[in-house]
Formats: C-alpha cells, structure tokens, sequence
C-alpha cells in the first residue's frame, strides 16, 4: 500500500515540527526526497492518529510506562466502552482472571482440527498477562466499574492460524498442485536469550510453562529491521534490545503527561512501520488485522449507539500508526470482509504462566519482565495512585472503595477533550532530566546481592559489596547515564562476584533477577479450572495433601489398612499415563496384568505442573473420558501398528474396568496385524501377546473372541511372511526369532483354534536363507518340527568349526542359535555344547580374534536372551574348581549298551537289577499306564539271586522304551560313590 500523503507543510499542530524535520533530512541527506519523506510521513502519523475522534491508546506489551499511564487516564476520562486489541472469542474467560495469581496467561487449544492439517494438531494460542501490563489495568477497570463494556476486536484465534502464512501456501499448494514454502509468522520467536548466554536449569524449566503455543501479546514493539536495531544498541552503549528500551523509552515516559506519552509511543510505532523490511506476509498480516478491528469497532459504535467521545481504543503503538484505508470512523472505504470460522472445535481456559515463560517466548531478555514488574511497583509508589485488580469473591468490598475513589476525579459533564497540541517537538529537543544517585537503594543491591551469592556458595564478602556499588557506578558513566540502572548492576556483580566459577545451580545474573523482584509465577485459582481439572483434585481430596501448591507432596497410600484409598489409587495410575512423568511420579508401587500393590507412594507436583491438568481438561470432563479417547485415537493413528493396539489392550485391563473397550481395542488390533507387511514390531507383538494369554488363561473361564482371533490370524500372517522375511537383508535377526517365537509358542493354542501344522511345516520348508543367523534360526526351526535331529545339528555344527573359512562368521551362527532361544527354548543346552566345543577346539590364534566379534554379537543381538543361556551354564557345568577336573560334559558320555544278536536294544542287567530291586516306582508308572500286574520270578541269567522278575506290564514298559533305563544307569555309573 502506498504512503499516506505528507499534508501541507506548517498546517496543523505539527507543522512546525513537520517542517524542522524537512529542512533537516535535506541537509543532512543531501536531498529532501527519501529521507524527508519518512521523517515527515512520521509526523503524519501522529497526527492522524491523535486527530482521530475516537482515542487511540498505544501501548507497548508489559511496559510499565504504558501500564501507568493507562491507570492515568482510565481514573480521569473514565471510558464506557473499552475495545481492546485481543481475540475476540478469549472474552468469557477474562472474569476468571479474578481467581487467579499473575502471572497467567489467556488459552485458546484445540486438539481435533477441521479446515486445518491434522500434523497441525495441537493448536495453541494464548495470550500472557501481567499486573504491569496496560491490557490487565484496563481489563480490571472494565470488569469492576459498573456500567463499562469491554470489546475485545482483534482477529479470532481461528483467524491468526487461517491468516498464517503456511496455511495460506498451504491453500496454494492445493490449488496449484506444487508445494510452496513460507515462513510462519504465528509461530514463537527463539527462546535464546539475548545474551547469547545459557539459560540456568530452573529458568529453563519455567520457560516450557507455554509449550509450542503462538503468542498474542498487545504491542509487539521492536524493530523488524535487523540493521537499525544494531544499530541503535550499538550507539546506545547496550546489549540488548530489552536494556535499550529500558533506558530510552521506559524512563523517560514513567513520568510523562498524557499527551507526550500518546505522541512519542505512536511516533515510535510508526517509526519502527515505516523502517521494516518489505514483507508482503507480514505486512499484509498486520493491515488485516487493523481492517479487522476497525471494522468491529464500527460495527459495535452502530448496534450499541455509544458516543465515541466515552470510547477508548486499546492497540499496539505499531497499530496505532495504520495508514489502512479502513483507519477511522470516518473513513468511506468498504468494511473488511471477515472469512467465516473453520470447523475447528477450540477450548478454552486460563494456565499459569511466569517472566522467564514470557521473556523466553517472546525473545525478551533474561529477567527483563522481573525488571520491568519492580519498575512498576516502585513508580506506582512514587506516583501514590493505586492500581486497578481484579479481586476475588471475599475482596468485592474493598475493591468497591477503590472503585469510588477514583470516580472522584471524574471530569464534569459536558466536558470536550482537549486539543491536540504538539508535545513531541519540546520532548524530543529537551535534554534528559538529570537523575541523581540512589545511594540508598544501590548499596542495599550490593548488600542483598552478596547475602544472596554468599547462600548460593560463592565466596563473597564485604569487599565484594563494595566493589559492585563503584563498579556499577563507573559502568553507568561510561555508558552515559546519570545513575545506574538494573542491568549496570547485574554487569558489575556478574565482574565482581561470579568470575569465572559458578559453583551452584545459579550464576550471578540469575541470582539478580531472583534479587530484584523474583520470576514471579502465576496460579489459576480453583474456581477457573476446567471441570476434570476440579474433579481431579476432589477426588485426591482423601490424600490429605494440599495439591494446589507448587510444592512436591508425598503421597503414601497403604491399600490393605484403607481399602477406601483404591479409587485414589486407580486416578493417579490414569493420570500417570496421561500428564508429564514428572507430575505424578510413583515411588513405591506397580501396575500390570493381574498385579495390584498393597502399598504405594507417589510424588505429586499437580500445582507445580497446572497447565498439563488445564490442558488435559480441554479434552473432556473425567479422566475415564480423556483415557478412553486417548486410546482410541492411539489404535485409530496412521501410524498405529498391532503392537500399538496390544499395547493400548494391556493400558485399558490395567487402568479402567470396561471390557467393551478391550474388545474393540483387541479387534482393532487384529486388523493391524493383518494389514502389517513387515514385522519390525514382532518381538513386541510376541511379548505382549504372551502376557495376555498368560492373564486371560489365569483369570477367565476362556479366551475373548479378539484375542483367539489374533492368535490364529497371527500364525496365518508370519507363516506367510516367514519366507520373505528371512531373506529380507533390512529385517534382523530379532525379528525373524520373534516371528518363530510367536508360531511354536503360539502352536497349540493356533492349532486348537482350527489352525494346520503343515503350513507352518511349509513356510519352513520354503525359507532359505542366506545370512548366518538366520541359518541357525531355521535349522533351529526345522529341529522343533522333528525334522532336523540333534545329532546331525551337532554334526554340522562340527562341521562348521572344521572349516577354517567359516570359523570367522561362526559367532553369526551363535547368535542365531542365542535368539532359537525364543522359539526354541528347549535348544539352551545345545547352545551351551556347542560354545563350550568351540572354545575347547579352536586354537588361540583363532579364538582371541573371534572372542570379541562373538561378545559384541551377543550384546547387540540378545541381550535379553544370553541370561538364560548363563543359567543353562550354571546347571550344566560343576559348582566348583575341584569338581571341573574330574567333569566329563553331558555330550561326552557312555553310548548306550546294544544287545548281542542284532535285536533292538534292551535294558542292560544292572538296569532289571535296579527295577527289581525297587519295584515301587514301576508299580507306580504301571498303575498309571494302565497295565498293571504281579510280579514274576526273574531268570538265573540276569544275575539275581532269586528274587523276582518285572511283571508283564513292567517288562513291556522297559522293553519298549530302554533309553530311560540306558540313561539311569549311566547316571549311576558316573556318580561318585556309586
């Protein structure tokens, strides 16, 4: 948009400044046509903003120049009808501000969008407020003062996501079919400090108080030109922004009248309009949004009948100098056509907020909010006024006071406004004010600031106090200032006393913000919470613990002696599962299937953390609701997978009662799986499957519909996918385990429920691998199936240490053969053979290059699975040292007695001898087997002296089966003392 003309030279109550300005730009330029237009356009500005016959009140966002000189003018023009540049839909929530502690900050959230991109989600917008902000004094004149209406007219919080940039080059990159990237003028500034220096632990903390969520704030006023505003810190002697405005614009306007404050606040913000870059985004964003509120203006002036002159426009002193053709009541240009809503569902509601929250978000410096608040206090002081607050129900009284002193000073009926005279000319030519030393003030700085450090561990002491008061002193002249400021003294305790060791959490800098006035954090009190938010803390009620403070509580529950704590219980689980770990954080106690303990304690933070509780209220009205829907956004997720599912199954058993849920979570489930091409999640599909069964089979009568369905369409969906897979050089060796895992643990039940054995006899017969692991895996596979015996296992397994160009990949195979553990868990003692052979054939100069390939194998492949190969171990080698000499391994035992003739074996004399000579045992597995009977005489040729032989039963039984009989002697053979 093209500038607004420069008027006549000398006309109006600026013209003579209009006119110095000219003359000055032509000389210092050279020419009068750049540089004498800004300077004059600047003029113009001014003067169409104060013209204007509704008046315009410029503000800066927690400035308490601003906020003093709005308590100023409210208590003496003493407005009807206040419009206020806010989101409009944020109006209900203002009454609630009365029940909490500022700093707080105004939220519109929404989590389930409509007309926006679901990776959007979720949408937060808020809105900081502070006791020493402009739009806090004017929102409690308003709220407290009968008969005064307040009109918020900035854009909706649906609009500042329409109107952002992406959303626009996102609507283009539909319509064009090509995306088109845009910077996002919604989303927060860097959180880095100015300073370029790191933010202490706990300020860090409290910056995460708004989380992603896009600032509004009333008069973002800094300049968006990199250039000027290096420029003006760098001949201001300071290092940042924050100081910058401090010095410059704060102090001097503390004290201003109201007209100068009017004249030098728009002159800065259309200094700062005129000197920025040339962004068409940006700028068309800020002219909407000031077409946007003149046209509610207007439209409420028309419904409501107000008379202007009662009327006060609250904006940001860069709004105030708009050169919109809609600028004005009486402007004749066409009203702004505002875009309807999306159908984005927004909640909203109050959450705590604190200065280094804001300082953080809004790229403000360290402690410059802290500083900004002490100013406030002491100028209200100073000045002897009393500010507007929003009391609370037990406060109505004296606030009511308040509220007729100052109609007091109200100004007669029938009085007209005053004529804008020119205030910028004498303000602008007037040298600073000389402000002499506060030496009672600064020496109690050093003190309380050595105090302080002294605390905090750092060795100060009197010298230091003393060296911080000359130092800030001599820091305030070299800068050019007629005493110290705040950050003067913040530098020289930093020189002084901090050095170069910080010895604590907090270094100095962080210290003199805790100093001066603290980083004051806000409480939403509990009459404005949300309703889940006060169910919450009614039902924790029987705890005993004041949770409303931002103090940690301990919660100690013992479940046996009052039974009547289990709902509390059964809330913090759910809420466990719902907010931060570190807002409600067990200590003692636990969780899952089929467990329940009898005794817990818990660290609850819930006042510390109010804005995760606020938050979760905006998703429904109990916790059961917001866990319910939870879990079903997280089964219903694109990228949900069946591990999800189970996992969300094992969450609803444990934390709420409704077998509805689990069934539809289950089935949920069951489609995941079958819709699953790869099986990277197998391993947790396996465990969690596991646990389930495991449950159901230990507390119902028998398995629920989804889970039978899940087993056999599990077996179904690896069987099919087992051939690919193992030639997959992208799936692992895990996987591949867990998959077998879940086809031979799963077996019997799949097998029950109508599933075929020979497809997973099929699948294995098809696999044929490649890579070493997954060779073991499969020869493991086909020894389950009966296919492979152990003896030709073990045969190629010697085979495989016989040959010396394979002996280097040998470690592959032990892994595959330590994951057969999962599927294969009777295979332990095999693996436990064939690592003790290798180790026993394999020379040095093999085995210690092959030694850690094969514990580094092991550690990055099963970890989880080498535990049970080392109780293996235990079982099988010997107790002790002395015992190891004399060991003879399992595997190197007697070979069976074969019968002469060429008959099959039999059971060698010692073996009858023992039956005969114990004839319980076999009487006992007779019985059990049907086929018992008497005892017959034994022949001479076994060796017994009479005695008796094995009864029909017992001969058959042996006879039939030798190798328990063949593996009992030998077991007595190689026992000492046997």
């Amino acid at each position: 948009m093209p500038a607004a003309p420069l008027g006549d030279a000398g006309s109006g109550p600026f013209g003579a400044l209009r006119d110095q300005l000219t003359e000055a730009a032509a000389a210092f330029a050279g020419s009068p046509d750049a540089l004498a237009g800004i300077l004059a356009g600047i003029v113009d500005d001014v003067d169409r903003a104060l013209g204007e016959r509704l008046e315009i009140f410029p503000v800066c966002h927690h400035s308490p120049a601003s906020g003093l000189a709005m308590l100023r003018r409210l208590r003496v023009k003493q407005p009807k009808v206040i419009y206020l540049e806010l989101c409009e839909d944020l109006q209900p929530l203002l009454g609630e501000l009365r029940n909490c502690r500022l700093p707080v900050a105004v939220q519109a959230f929404a989590s389930e969008l409509d007309g926006f991109p679901t990776d959007w989600a979720p949408l937060s917008v808020i809105a900081p407020i502070t006791e020493a902000s402009a739009e806090y004094q004017a929102i409690a004149y308003a709220l407290q003062t009968p008969g005064v209406e307040l009109v918020l007219v900035d854009r909706s919080t649906d609009h500042v996501f329409q109107w952002s940039p992406r959303h626009r080059a996102q609507q283009a990159a539909d319509d064009d079919g090509a995306p088109q990237v845009a910077e996002d003028d919604g989303a927060p500034p860097a959180a880095a400090a100015e300073t370029g220096e790191a933010t202490t632990v706990g300020a860090a903390e409290e910056a995460e108080l708004h989380g992603d969520a896009v600032g509004v704030e009333i008069g973002d006023l800094r300049p968006r030109f990199a250039e000027l505003e290096a420029h003006l810190l760098h001949h201001g002697k300071v290092r940042h922004w924050s100081e910058w405005w401090d010095q410059y614009v704060e102090r001097p306007l503390v004290d201003a009248d109201h007209d100068t404050y009017r004249q030098v606040m728009v002159l800065i913000g259309s200094l700062f309009r005129r000197l920025r870059p040339s962004d068409a985004n940006r700028t068309g964003t800020d002219e909407d949004r000031e077409r946007y509120m003149w046209t509610r203006i207007r439209q409420h002036l028309a419904a409501s009948g107000a008379d202007p002159a009662d009327c006060l426009y609250v904006c940001g002193a860069f709004h105030a100098a708009s050169r919109v053709e809609q600028f004005g009541l009486d402007s004749t240009a066409p009203a702004f056509e505002i875009t309807e809503r999306s159908g984005t569902a927004w909640r909203y509601g109050l959450i705590p907020s604190s200065h280094s929250a804001i300082e953080a978000q809004f790229g403000l410096a360290p402690g410059s909010v802290s500083i900004a608040a002490a100013t406030w206090a002491k100028a209200v002081s100073r000045a002897g006024v009393t500010p507007y607050r929003l009391s609370g129900r037990t406060e109505r009284s004296r606030a009511g006071g308040g509220r007729r002193g100052a109609r007091a000073a109200a100004p007669p009926a029938g009085a007209t406004p005053d004529e804008v005279t020119d205030r910028l000319s004498g303000f602008l030519a007037a040298p600073a004010e000389p402000d002499g030393l506060d030496a009672a003030e600064l020496r109690g700085w050093c003190v309380d600031i050595v105090r302080l450090a002294r605390r905090n561990g750092y060795l100060a002491s009197t010298a230091d106090a003393i060296a911080v008061f000359e130092h800030s002193i001599l820091l305030a002249g070299l800068r050019n200032r007629a005493r110290p400021t705040v950050y003067d003294f913040t530098d020289a305790a930093v020189t002084c006393i901090e050095k170069d060791v910080v010895p604590g959490r907090r270094d100095v800098r962080r210290l003199c913000e805790i100093l001066l006035g603290g980083d004051r954090i806000g409480q939403v009190g509990y009459d404005s919470l949300p309703p889940l938010a006060r169910d919450v803390l009614d039902r924790l009620r029987p705890l005993g613990l004041d949770l409303e403070k931002r103090t940690i509580s301990r919660a100690l529950l013992d479940l046996r002696a009052d039974p009547g704590l289990g709902a509390c219980s059964d809330l913090l689980w759910m809420l466990r599962y719902l907010l931060p770990p570190t807002t409600v954080r067990p200590i003692m106690g636990e969780r899952r299937l089929g467990h329940r303990s009898i005794q817990e304690s818990w660290d609850l933070a819930l006042g510390r953390d109010q804005r995760a509780l606020i938050e979760l209220g905006y998703e429904g009205v109990t916790v059961e609701q917001v866990l319910e829907l939870r879990l079903r956004r997280a089964v219903r997720h694109p990228s949900a997978t069946a591990a999800t599912a189970l996992a969300a199954v094992e969450d609803a058993i444990c934390l709420l009662d409704s077998p509805r849920l689990v069934d539809e979570l289950g089935t949920r489930a069951v489609e995941l799986l079958a819709a699953e091409r790869s099986v990277d999640d197998a391993p947790d599909v396996l465990r969690r499957i596991r646990r389930l069964l495991a449950h159901y089979q230990a507390t119902a009568a028998h398995l629920p519909a989804w889970c039978a369905a899940f087993v056999t369409t599990g077996y179904a969906h690896y069987c099919t996918l087992l051939p690919t897979t193992v030639i997959d050089e992208e799936t692992g060796t895990r996987q591949v385990g867990a998959m077998l895992g879940f086809l031979f643990s799963m077996e019997s039940v799949a097998i029950s429920l109508g599933c075929d054995r020979s497809q997973l006899e099929i699948a294995v017969d098809q696999s044929k691998p490649e890579e070493p692991a997954k060779v073991a895996l499969l020869w493991a596979a086909r020894h389950q199936l009966g296919i492979l015996p152990l003896a030709e296992l073990r045969q190629w397994c010697a085979a495989l240490l016989d040959n010396p160009l394979v002996v280097p990949a040998f470690p592959r195979y032990l892994a595959g053969f330590v994951h057969a553990l999962e599927p294969v868990p009777g295979l332990a003692p095999f693996v436990v053979e064939t690592l003790s052979t290798a180790f026993a054939r394999l020379p040095d100069p093999v085995l210690l290059p092959w030694l850690p390939t094969l514990i580094t194998t092991l550690r990055e492949q099963g970890p989880e699975l080498v535990p049970l190969l080392v109780r293996e171990a235990g079982r099988t080698f010997p107790p002790t040292v002395a015992e190891l000499d004399v060991w003879v391994p399992p595997w190197h035992g007697p070979a069976p007695v074969p019968v002469s003739g060429g008959s099959p074996a039999g059971p060698s004399p010692r073996v009858s001898a023992l039956l005969t000579g114990h004839p319980a045992a076999t009487d006992a597995v007779a019985a059990l087997l049907g086929c018992a009977g008497d005892w017959q005489p034994v022949p001479s040729s076994v060796g017994t002296a009479g005695g008796t032989a094995s009864a029909a039963g017992g001969a058959a039984l042996v006879a039939a089966h030798p190798a328990t009989g063949t593996a009992v002697a030998t077991l007595l053979a190689t026992t000492p003392g046997r």
